[in-house]
């Protein structure tokens, strides 16, 4: 069975996949989660795609957020998935498509470093709106500053182009616009869509883990050093 490569957004880490890992791995399933804030897209990119490279065979990569922008620029994924995310297309970065919300920039908080916070009350209803509020508050307390710039970062490489992927637009969302995830899950092979806020993998992890259950039923890559063999 392929592995899952779960890929977080600006200002969030690893932990706040920690639920929905736990029951992937529950079920059999090989999770890695790397860790971004790099620096910027191409570094966050490249952290990614080493994780891809070390698999003995394609995963199945899911980008929440601005990761959307980072697995666009990878190689190697067998499936994409896109939850409430950026799909980019040659020069266009996640600010140049709208990028976030007016509601979300109001969060924002400039901080002496020149990186940028979320004010937590107000992430809360951005992020977490639709959530249990124990959850929703666990999910503000693991936020972390984030370096300036990533969101206007141009991928190289467009992975949607040549491998089959799915959208999830998030109905509910207050962070990025329904209407332009709409329009980018228009550039998917499969698009569903959910009515639920920004952030599912905390409020309604069993969404996603049918998801990806569904998905890796049907994703059964060769291992990378498998060679087909044809008969002539």
């Amino acid at each position: 069975m392929a592995a899952v490569v779960l890929v977080h957004g600006l200002y969030h880490r690893p932990e706040h996949f920690a639920v929905l890992a736990e029951r992937l791995r529950t079920a059999g399933t090989e999770v890695v989660v790397p860790e971004l804030h790099r620096g910027s897209l191409p570094a966050d990119t490249a952290a990614v795609q080493a994780v891809i490279d070390a698999l003995p065979a394609p995963p199945i990569v899911l980008g929440h957020s601005y990761g959307g922008s980072v697995i666009t620029g990878v190689r190697g994924a067998g499936h994409l998935v896109y939850l409430a995310a950026f799909v980019l297309d040659a020069g266009e970065s996640a600010a140049s498509l709208g990028g976030a919300s007016q509601q979300l920039q109001d969060a924002i908080i400039p901080e002496p470093d020149g990186s940028t916070s979320l004010h937590p009350d107000r992430a809360i209803d951005t992020l977490y709106g639709d959530c249990p509020e124990p959850l929703a508050a666990r999910a503000v307390g693991l936020l972390r500053p984030q370096a300036p710039g990533c969101g206007r970062g141009v991928p190289q490489h467009h992975a949607w182009t040549k491998t089959s992927s799915t959208y999830i637009v998030c109905a509910q969302d207050r962070a990025i616009d329904p209407d332009l995830q709409r329009r980018m899950a228009s550039r998917c092979t499969d698009v569903r869509e959910w009515q639920t806020g920004h952030s599912p993998f905390v409020g309604q992890p069993d969404l996603i883990v049918e998801l990806l259950g569904e998905l890796l039923a049907t994703h059964n890559p060769p291992r990378r050093n498998e060679r087909v063999t044809t008969t002539r």
